[in-house]
């Protein structure tokens, strides 16, 4: 049970109404509270854009937008905490109360680590992972059940990389020889990701042929998504599930990739970029904008006018 109270001690606020006596004892999200009436000392959070759906809620504790309207509250048998950021508040209560997880860092006697590795203090190393020569890895760095780091790999510190991935591996490269039959072309460079990058289970990143394939700081990628050879993710860029990135991507900062995004090779995309969910670009995409479609195409708000 949570006390009113030290919720309210414990998160930034603009304002609070309702009774700070009141407790919490669960978390519901809004869209399953219609018509809810057996309940009521749940919390919940309400963006700006869902703000209609406060209309059905008759009890509880909301953390909602300071700007929401008034006529959708319910000020008699609610409790309003009004923030800047309602999901970022929602996500620093839930560390706080809910969110008990401590990491064990232990290296479990199945995975299979070469001498040669560099693994610095306070890593988390699973069952059946396999670490190659020359790999590093920085220290509260976590490696989940069955993943493969390839030879000269570089991971920094915070990382957490997922079950079943496959990192520093072969990427697709080949070249027809004299007779017109393929032939691989030998990939010698590494993948280097930096501290606080978060890899989902099932991902593949390739090594580069030259030089390294580069994941940025704070970049989280979720679950299958495949980043090719020579590839760069821009510094705190998000990456939905199925996402693919051909050869020699490079991608600014703060890019949104929706799930089933294909980027083709050599593609630049630049800083804050917008994908929407299955697009295909074929094509460089300038900062700030949004792409959605096959072949992708720029978005246009109806508010724009072009001159």
């Amino acid at each position: 049970m949570i006390k009113i109270t030290d919720l309210l001690s414990t998160i930034e606020h603009v304002r609070f109404s309702g009774k700070k006596s009141d407790s919490i004892t669960e978390i519901i999200a809004i869209k399953d509270l219609a018509g809810v009436t057996e309940k009521k000392n749940f919390l919940t959070w309400c963006s700006s854009k869902n703000s209609e759906l406060l209309k059905k809620i008759q009890y509880g504790t909301v953390i909602c937008d300071v700007n929401t309207d008034n006529t959708n509250l319910n000020f008699d048998s609610c409790n309003y905490i009004f923030v800047d950021n309602p999901r970022k508040k929602f996500k620093d209560v839930l560390e706080h109360f809910f969110y008990n997880e401590k990491i064990e860092y232990i290296i479990e006697k199945s995975a299979i680590i070469d001498p040669s590795a560099k693994l610095n203090e306070n890593v988390k190393i699973g069952h059946n992972v396999v670490i190659e020569k020359n790999v590093v890895i920085g220290k509260n760095t976590q490696i989940n059940h069955n993943s493969v780091i390839l030879k000269n790999t570089i991971i920094g510190e915070n990382v957490k990389i997922g079950c079943n991935c496959t990192i520093g591996g072969d990427g697709f490269g080949f070249e027809k020889n004299d007779f017109g039959n393929n032939e691989f072309i030998p990939h010698i460079g590494n993948v280097v990701i930096s501290n606080y990058v978060e890899i989902g289970n099932n991902n593949t990143i390739d090594r580069a042929v030259l030089g390294s394939t580069t994941i940025e700081e704070f970049v989280k990628t979720d679950n299958q998504v495949h980043i090719g050879h020579g590839v760069k993710i821009g510094r705190n860029t998000l990456i939905a599930a199925n996402a693919t990135f051909s050869g020699s991507v490079k991608m600014g900062q703060n890019v949104w990739v929706a799930p089933s995004t294909t980027i083709i090779n050599d593609i630049s995309i630049g800083d804050n970029a917008f994908f929407g969910i299955g697009t295909i670009v074929l094509k460089n995409v300038e900062p700030n904008k949004i792409i959605v479609g096959n072949p992708g195409k720029e978005l246009i708000k109806k508010n724009e006018t072009n001159i």
